[in-house]
């Protein structure tokens, strides 16, 4: 709709930082933010992405998620949305070369708000049973990396007491926020022409 806001229907993951490009480059950018726990619920992360399309019906949305949910690019082909670019906000933060260089590697990412909700999220994932979780980042990781962005607080407690939990060595990355901005530019830009991938 001309003379209104585009509306961000995003991971809550990348709140701080997007509220930060918003203020920076003066956006005209409204947001909704779901909560980045949803991902250990597909069906409530579903559930989630409907009603969020939904609330923002005719709207110019963009979607800042990756492939977070099987269906997730079916259901916004059907609502006629753009999303991010990118397999998930890590991708979406870091670009894709460095992404897969550290996947590649064995790197399980760390953001600060999972950081900070460690058991609700990773926790309640497999069970509440910490030996199922240290099994499973024992097989599938070589160290957790904790992306630092401009807009981080200190979470360094927080990162260790995940790092011990799983027997994983904790790295730290500094990260800009200049992936983050070309990828939400393109997508508004995307947004208002209408035009899709």
């Amino acid at each position: 709709m001309s003379g209104t806001n585009c509306m961000l229907l995003g991971c809550g993951i990348l709140r701080k930082e997007v509220e930060y490009l918003i203020r920076k480059n003066g956006w005209s950018l409204d947001t909704d933010w779901l909560d980045s726990a949803l991902h250990i619920d597909l069906e409530a992360l579903a559930a989630a992405l409907q009603s969020g399309i939904q609330r923002n019906r005719g709207r110019e949305v963009v979607v800042l998620y990756g492939c977070c949910h099987p269906r997730m690019d079916d259901m916004l082909t059907d609502a006629q949305l753009i999303r991010t670019q990118g397999q998930n906000c890590v991708e979406i933060l870091l670009g894709h070369e460095t992404f897969m260089r550290e996947l590649e590697a064995g790197t399980f990412f760390l953001l600060e708000d999972w950081a900070l909700r460690w058991d609700e999220v990773i926790g309640k994932t497999f069970g509440g049973k910490p030996e199922v979780v240290k099994e499973i980042f024992a097989l599938t990781s070589t160290s957790l990396l904790c992306l630092r962005t401009p807009c981080s607080g200190d979470y360094t407690q927080a990162a260790n007491a995940a790092g011990e939990k799983v027997g994983l060595p904790v790295r730290w990355m500094d990260v800009g926020l200049e992936h983050l901005e070309a990828v939400l530019k393109q997508a508004m830009q995307q947004a208002r022409t209408g035009t899709t991938r």
